[in-house]
């Protein structure tokens, strides 16, 4: 009897928590279960990653052109909100590149060609003309990421000098006197770059334009010297090398880190783009069905696999990743219901040894994390912030026996002791009141006899996250609850329990404050919503 008694407390106060305009049609229990002591994997310290493109004002898919001046060499780097925007991360690691990269020309050293900006050109690839980055530009967009506090990884021309051959398929030397003068300059000038890249979805069969792994493998070795070279008497860090920034094809990427050798490339790169064209109108259905999304789970181990028994110096990197390509999708790229997609990708990908997550793009096009022109932070922007500020770099084991449409990943707890949680419910029929407990305590707090046990030991059984850290009293945990603005998923307004989010009056971006609840308080995740829970008093010894 006690045992029901408990069970309708927990469902009534899970019904109290969610708002009325939420609440689903039912009310269903999940266990989940971390296993504390297990570590399957480890992202890097700043995991969350977004990108800058090149893409002119004149970008434009499917009878839309949503760019605007929002590229590397047009945005304006004035906006305050743009600014406050990149150092709320306390850094945001961010990416210079996309499809235009290979067609950037370094206005510096003895240029033998013309630097004129991107114009359209019916012969160009993707439809432009080869473009011009002026070094006045390069050391304004310098100092703006310096001002933001940015973590830089720069996409360099790798089919400079190159010609076509057949199809998409380029062939010829790599010219690499512009790109070595470019480095020189950036050194010679005290910029700090994390990482160089080397190319633009070129591998495989390519994306616009191809180069075999073979000259690929040739042309890193040849870019590691020159970075060997250039930072040899430099105070700055030596910057990591970066490839290939392409669409993941095992034979392809084996034969790249077979012919380049060991320590040669130390991030292998990989692009993201699961949910098919931007113009799909399946893309909502594709965001909230879980066996859609976990198909590219695949991939993920794969790359992982390869690096490891091909290159096992190097980390796997996530690029770039919009979800849909072509600019995103309309309506739903910068809404609420993206972020299902999103979140889910950061705790999928993590799973799998993924070390940085780039995602396509800070601003531009309709998957960026700020809004074009105004800066204003997208539905997306909030999750990554939360994630960066709440998620640590140890993956931890967890199961549930809850549907598929409950999703679920863990990690320690970032700057703190304890476990903090992503719950995702895809489902529009059901909340979902779930209990958590810690493999480990599950495993050894087994008495060989009864004993009394107080109320902290009670409290263990169905929290059992508490711990043996904990002491009888008081204990609270946060909590994150994301939902739309006035229920709708393609609100371009997300929720934070309760309060909308939105630049402050003075231009700032807005507190996440979180909701703190007793130890004792059912875990409450309603329809079509996601959640971090903190637990900072869980015994988790992979935490240590």
């Amino acid at each position: 009897m006690g045992f029901k008694v408990c069970i309708f407390l927990l469902l009534l106060g899970c019904l109290l928590q969610v708002p009325e305009r939420t609440m689903a049609r039912d009310m269903k229990r999940a266990s989940i279960v971390i296993q504390g002591a297990n570590r399957i994997a480890e992202t890097d310290e700043n995991f969350v990653c977004a990108t800058l493109d090149w893409w002119p004002h004149d970008k434009c898919n499917y009878d839309n052109c949503p760019w605007g001046y929002s590229s590397v060499i047009n945005m304006d780097l004035s906006r305050p909100l743009l600014t406050k925007a990149i150092q709320a991360f306390k850094p945001l690691r961010i990416r210079i590149g996309g499809s235009l990269q290979d067609q950037v020309i370094y206005d510096v050293g003895n240029l033998q060609t013309p630097c004129h900006p991107f114009r359209k050109m019916s012969s160009g690839l993707f439809g432009f003309s080869k473009g011009c980055l002026h070094m006045k530009r390069w050391d304004e967009l310098h100092s703006f990421l310096t001002k933001s506090g940015a973590i830089v990884t720069f996409g360099l021309n790798a089919l400079h000098g190159r010609h076509k051959l057949r199809g998409n398929a380029w062939g010829g030397a790599w010219n690499h006197v512009n790109t070595q003068d470019f480095i020189n300059y950036t050194v010679s000038n005290g910029y700090a770059i994390d990482s160089w890249e080397f190319g633009n979805e070129l591998s495989g069969t390519g994306v616009g334009a191809s180069v075999s792994a073979e000259l690929y493998g040739k042309d890193v070795i040849v870019l590691r010297d020159i970075i060997d070279k250039m930072y040899k008497d430099s105070k700055l860090t030596k910057p990591s090398l970066v490839a290939p920034g392409g669409f993941y094809e095992q034979q392809w990427y084996t034969k790249l880190l077979e012919i380049s050798g060991q320590d040669v490339v130390d991030v292998v790169t990989h692009h993201i783009y699961n949910l098919g064209s931007g113009n799909d109108p399946q893309l909502v259905k594709k965001i909230l069905d879980p066996s859609y999304l976990s198909r590219v789970a695949e991939t993920f181990k794969n790359v992982n696999k390869t690096i490891q028994e091909h290159g096992p110096w190097a980390s796997p990197w996530v690029g770039e990743s919009g979800g849909a390509y072509n600019s995103g999708g309309r309506r739903v790229s910068d809404t609420f219901i993206d972020s299902f997609w999103y979140l889910d990708q950061l705790g999928m990908s993590s799973k799998h040894n993924t070390k940085v997550y780039c995602r396509q793009t800070l601003v531009g096009g309709f998957y960026g994390l700020l809004e074009k022109g105004t800066f204003v932070p997208n539905p997306d922007y909030y999750s990554a912030l939360l994630w960066h500020r709440l998620m640590g770099k140890v993956v931890l084991a967890v199961q549930t026996d809850g549907p598929p449409q409950l999703r679920v990943y863990a990690h320690c707890s970032k700057g703190r002791e304890g476990v903090t949680l992503l719950l995702i419910n895809l489902s529009n029929q059901s909340d979902f009141t779930v209990s958590v407990s810690n493999g480990v305590n599950m495993a050894l707090n087994v008495e060989s006899k009864p004993k009394k046990k107080s109320l902290l030991d009670t409290l263990k059984k169905p929290f059992s996250w508490i711990g043996n850290k904990a002491s009888d009293g008081y204990l609270n945990r946060e909590e994150y609850h994301l939902t739309p603005e006035n229920g709708e998923l393609r609100s371009k307004t997300m929720v934070l329990n309760g309060k909308p989010l939105k630049p402050t009056e003075t231009g700032d971006i807005p507190n996440l404050e979180p909701v703190i609840r007793g130890v004792n308080s059912p875990v409450c995740v309603s329809s079509l919503s996601m959640s971090f829970i903190v637990l900072p008093s869980f015994d988790a010894s992979a935490c240590s």
